[in-house]
């Protein structure tokens, strides 16, 4: 598959405007290894590779365990997250699965456990800015650097 176009150089506009979304979550207060474990589960759902990867090596790079990266799409079933961390991903998988249904009063009651009112739009913006990139490096087929080193190895 090949890149469909940069969305980067085709409208920068767009991608600054999602960039300001970005940074204030960036500055939000919400705890950096909570936000990656967020990115990598929308990423996952959507199946977007270039930010899978993205978030992975940053997460990594923060001191993430392998175990934890390697256990995320089965967090219900690990004792490996915290309340407030299954919080998150449940409000994530709920918000970036919005075709199936609402989130349920369960997904907003945990969510509510573990997070002040605050935190709860900051975690419901960070989902969507998540989905938003999802969507326009997945759309777009944006590479990754791993399978552009691949490309260029092969040649």
């Amino acid at each position: 598959m090949s890149q469909r176009l940069n969305a980067f150089q085709a409208s920068p506009g767009a991608i600054d405007a999602l960039l300001k979304s970005q940074n204030y979550v960036n500055e939000s207060g919400l705890e950096h290894s909570l936000m990656e474990l967020v990115k990598m589960r929308a990423s996952q759902i959507n199946g977007c590779a270039y930010c899978l990867h993205m978030h992975a090596t940053d997460a990594r790079k923060a001191g993430e365990s392998e175990a934890r990266l390697y256990l995320l799409d089965a967090w219900r079933e690990s004792d490996l997250y915290s309340p407030r961390e299954k919080a998150a991903l449940g409000w994530t998988e709920a918000l970036t699965r919005l075709s199936e249904g609402a989130p349920s009063d369960e997904d907003f009651a945990a969510l509510r456990a573990e997070f002040n009112e605050k935190e709860c739009v900051d975690l419901s913006l960070a989902i969507g800015t998540i989905n938003a990139w999802n969507r326009i490096n997945a759309g777009f087929r944006t590479r990754h650097p791993a399978d552009r080193a691949r490309k260029s190895e092969a040649a």
